[in-house]
């Protein structure tokens, strides 16, 4: 086999656009919508965008308000650190936590961006996580708290020791090790003023446990009591190897004025989280999975009833999985969000229980909102074609009116290609949604080179989300057609479409990728000797089983931390539950799960003939950055062009900038040596 030209990278200066194509450099321009918080009355709405300097390897993120009516959006902040945590007062004050003094405190500011004030001096850390009682009393915030000694609190006479001692599992988890911190929930009385007064209380104190969950959970598993004298929270309270092999996350509230705390979903198996009050406080609602260890269960919404102590699952028989639950001010509906056929749609169902009501449709997501006054909601929009804007909803009609342009500027004259809804029979007769994306100017009489795009999760679907790692037209902008399959495993199809890939990771999610690829090179502008398969997570387990098993369909092959070994992930990735769900059991148990024997891509390497990119992240503790390496060896020793882009910082995902940048332009010189 011939040796692959190794052309030179462009150097980081040489960002100059030539044509009115989308760029790397050009998608981290752009701003991106972040937090929403809707005023108390209903009218006004703060939000963040975010603000990227290749220059300076960071984001900025400042707050900007809106009338929900409609009008232009105006900027609050500008100062060198991110504002967050946006909350408004019952007075009208809009509140939000900056580190511009050298710790995260509390501001408080009009809604004009006047008078602003310094609410807080808490030490050390600061806080995070900040919520208002509805009735301004009281705030909750999370901080971290000491929960086990480290290596110098064992051997203080050992200070330049950098040595770690392990016990136990779950001693680093996503992209952190262990800091012998837990985040603790406290509650603190309010002045007058409006400043912190007194001391906070730690309703969780001398407790090992996080919450919210880490490392993702937020403000959102957090809530006040009307009354502001009850908070819930969401934790689970497992520590080593317990908590590597279960999903048991629990809904407790705290009584302020007892100081009791109450398990509410005690008995409940698998994820519970995201609680939220009826606003006369009777009941309370979360999102709740059943089973345990499966972290891409049905999310239920779950009701409790305080004076009878019953639970009721108000979505019960229905196939959507809900999330972003809000109550609506009477109490007597509750709006979500949930996944279907690749989009996803805002609903509502009768906060007793009842038929579900779709409200919104066709090709777009809203991936966030809140509601508002007249009975409306703004929501973060996004879709294949255009990227994050404020939109507002009608509740009753689903009709949608744009708010905001954050980007005009910036993608002014930027030319975007066009996708396509397709459905492809599967190997079992099934119907199959895939999105195809078309290079910008397609010309159907032209031949195209062609990337089937392998979806991680493995239960995470391909919706009319904005990437900005995998960009579906960023690659149609360098010449590429897209095939993305909502293959077997991804949500919105149904709970059998969704549970199917459990313990079937190389069987009918692989023959799907294969079907849809087939299919749409029938079409005559795929040039079939020119087809690239590339992914991440999953999508890189996919692409190395392919790399093994694709018949000749490949030319190349691009695999971002991905599983190529399960014999020796399986004892080396932190949360247990899950390859313990997904693989079907440990490698040595017996008998040997068909994981192991049919389903692994390191057994199939033997008949790797196609040249590879391997990318993986030194902090990626999901996927260990041993599976790319034996990837990257494995194809090295058998001659097999081949390159390994490593980022000795990043975890599972590239979050700085530059790397970001880097990753795109390694990518796409990849794809252009081994395709064009």
């Amino acid at each position: 086999m011939k040796k692959l030209l190794l052309l030179a990278l462009l150097p980081l200066a040489a960002t100059a656009q030539t044509s009115a194509l989308l760029t790397p450099e050009k998608l981290w321009q752009l701003g991106r919508l972040g937090e929403m918080a809707v005023s108390a009355d209903g009218k006004m709405l703060a939000f963040t965008l975010t603000k990227y300097s290749l220059a300076d390897n960071k984001g900025n993120a400042d707050i900007y308000v809106l009338p929900v009516a409609g009008g232009t959006p105006k900027r609050l902040t500008d100062t060198p650190g991110s504002e967050n945590t946006l909350s408004w007062r019952p007075d009208g004050k809009l509140t939000f936590i900056s580190a511009v003094s050298g710790s995260d405190q509390l501001y408080a500011m009009g809604a004009d961006g006047t008078g602003k004030t310094k609410l807080s001096e808490f030490p050390d850390q600061g806080l995070g996580n900040l919520k208002y009682a509805p009735k301004g009393n009281f705030i909750l915030y999370t901080q971290d708290v000491k929960s086990s000694p480290t290596t110098l609190d064992l051997f203080p006479d050992l200070p330049k020791a950098d040595a770690k001692i392990i016990d136990d599992l779950n001693y680093r988890h996503w992209n952190a090790w262990d800091d012998h911190l837990a985040s603790h929930v406290f509650f603190q009385p309010l002045g007058a003023d409006g400043k912190p007064t007194g001391y906070g209380k730690d309703v969780m104190a001398g407790e090992k446990f996080d919450a919210p969950l880490m490392p993702d959970g937020g403000a959102e598993q957090l809530a006040f009591a009307p009354d502001g004298y009850a908070l819930a929270y969401t934790s689970r309270k497992l520590t080593g190897r317990a908590e590597a092999e279960s999903t048991n996350a629990d809904i407790y509230q705290f009584d302020i004025r007892t100081g009791q705390t109450l398990n509410l979903s005690e008995g409940l198996g698998g994820y519970d989280t995201e609680p939220a009050y009826a606003p006369n406080g009777q009941q309370l609602v979360w999102l709740s999975m059943a089973t345990p260890g499966f972290e891409s269960d049905r999310n239920a919404i779950m009701r409790y009833d305080f004076a009878s102590k019953k639970r009721v699952d108000i979505t019960a028989g229905s196939e959507l999985s809900a999330s972003n639950v809000r109550w609506s001010a009477d109490g007597k509906t509750l709006y979500f969000l949930a996944v279907v056929a690749g989009a996803e749609q805002l609903f509502a169902v009768p906060a007793a229980g009842g038929k579900i009501r779709q409200i919104t449709s066709g090709a777009q997501n809203y991936n966030s909102f809140e509601l508002a006054a007249n009975n409306t909601a703004v929501a973060n929009r996004t879709s294949l074609t255009a990227f994050a804007d404020v939109v507002r909803l009608d509740l009753k009609t689903g009709q949608e009116t744009k708010l905001t342009s954050l980007n005009a500027q910036e993608l002014a004259g930027i030319k975007l290609g066009k996708v396509e809804d397709r459905r492809v029979t599967t190997s079992d007769g099934q119907q199959m949604q895939v999105y195809v994306i078309y290079p910008p100017d397609f010309e159907p009489t032209k031949k195209y080179p062609t990337l089937l795009y392998c979806q991680g999760g493995p239960q995470s679907p391909i919706t009319q989300g904005q990437s900005y790692r995998w960009n579906f037209q960023l690659m149609a902008a360098n010449g590429y057609i897209v095939v993305a399959p909502n293959r077997r495993g991804l949500p919105g199809f149904g709970r059998k479409w969704n549970d199917a890939i459990s313990g079937d990771w190389g069987g009918q999610p692989i023959r799907d990728y294969l079907a849809a690829i087939d299919k749409i090179s029938e079409e005559p502008y795929v040039d079939k000797d020119r087809r690239g398969c590339v992914g991440a997570s999953y999508g890189g387990y996919s692409v190395y089983f392919l790399a093994g098993n694709h018949q000749g369909r490949f030319k190349t092959f691009i695999a971002h931390c991905g599983l190529y070994n399960l014999t020796s992930w399986y004892p080396s990735t932190e949360e247990m539950f899950f390859a313990k769900h997904d693989i079907g059991g440990a490698p040595w148990e017996t008998p040997l799960h068909k994981s192991y024997t049919d389903f692994n891509p390191q057994q199939f390497a033997k008949n790797w003939d196609t040249p590879l990119l391997v990318i993986h992240g030194g902090k990626d503790f999901r996927v260990p950055e041993g599976q790319g390496m034996e990837a990257f060896g494995t194809a090295q020793l058998k001659g097999i062009p081949s390159r390994f882009l490593y980022f000795p910082n990043e975890g599972h995902w590239i979050l700085k900038p530059q790397n970001a940048v880097l990753w795109q332009r390694v990518f796409f010189d990849w794809l252009g040596r081994s395709l064009k």
